[in-house]
């Protein structure tokens, strides 16, 4: 008896599993705030759209201008995604993005992202900042009531006929 409840335990672990890391996947609306850079020219990231999106081996993490990063969630909505290296807002400069953070089951995101940036093979500088948001594509806890039309009946008890 006990065998089959420990094996019944573990194919329900296994089955909610993968669908916690679907449950996080989506757009978000961001705003970057930028913690630190030592770059003569950094980057500027305005309040946008980021999107997570569940790929056969894990996440990536997409944000516009930007190369798409890679990576995996854990159970707890544990982020960490990395992009190999790729060109950026500004012409002539690669870069190498990572961000890593959580996003709650309530659709909070909360990253630290890392910008390391190239220039013909040499390493020009880095970048940091905090990007928090809220899931975009959310929907709605209740439906939106429906408006009466003059041509639905009203239901009237038989007595008061």
């Amino acid at each position: 008896m006990r065998t089959i409840l420990t094996t019944a335990a573990v194919l329900l672990i296994a089955t909610v599993a993968p669908a916690a890391a679907e449950d996080l996947t989506g757009t978000y609306d961001v705003k970057y705030e930028e913690v630190s850079t030592n770059c003569p020219s950094p980057l500027k990231y305005q309040h946008g759209k980021l999107e997570v999106k569940k790929t056969s081996t894990g996440v990536n993490v997409d944000i516009n201008r930007t190369p798409v990063m890679q990576g995996s969630v854990t159970k707890a909505g544990k982020v960490s995604a990395k992009s190999k290296a790729g060109p950026t807002m500004l012409d002539g400069m690669n870069g190498v993005f990572s961000v890593a953070g959580k996003i709650t089951a309530e659709g909070v995101l909360t990253f630290v992202m890392v910008g390391e940036y190239t220039a013909g093979g040499k390493a020009l500088c880095s970048q940091s900042w905090n990007v928090v948001g809220s899931r975009a594509d959310a929907t709605p806890a209740t439906p939106p009531k429906k408006k009466s039309t003059d041509t639905e009946q009203m239901f009237v008890p038989s007595v008061l006929r």
